[in-house]
């Protein structure tokens, strides 16, 4: 449960969940950002775009995107990100909506996606459609 409880509706697409740590760039990595999803263990490393304001251990919300190999309507299964810990990899979740060129996904956590197989566009997938596709390297969260 998020606590404070929201007292005011949050748009669906908005990502609300713990900042853990800002782990700084290295040699081998870009800078990026630990984000806890409440109610799961996910720990999502996620690329910043822009300044993170809240501070570790602090509620953050905000806008999660992907790049998508394939974006495929699945008839069965569940809402998850793979891994649970590290860089997302692998979403399978509902269709909430299509803003312009990205599908935003419900996984347990909404995620905005854009395909990136030229025969796709997000004007293909309808709501309430599970879907699920690999994620490219480079996903992002940008503070609401």
């Amino acid at each position: 449960m998020i606590s404070p409880l929201p007292t005011t509706r949050i748009d669906a697409g908005i990502a609300r969940g713990t900042l853990l740590a800002i782990v700084p760039a290295s040699a081998k990595s870009a800078s990026y950002v630990t984000f806890a999803v409440p109610n799961t263990s996910y720990e999502l490393h996620l690329l910043p775009v822009g300044e993170v304001k809240a501070t570790p251990g602090k509620r953050l919300t905000g806008v999660i995107s992907a790049q998508a190999r394939r974006i495929d309507v699945v008839g069965t299964g569940g809402q998850y990100v793979e891994p649970l810990i590290g860089r997302p990899r692998r979403v399978q979740g509902t269709v909430i909506r299509t803003e312009g060129a990205a599908v935003v996904v419900d996984a347990g956590i909404p995620i905005h996606c854009r395909p990136t197989d030229p025969r796709q566009t997000a004007d293909q997938f309808a709501q309430g459609q599970l879907v699920s596709f690999d994620v490219m390297d480079g996903a992002t969260i940008r503070e609401a």
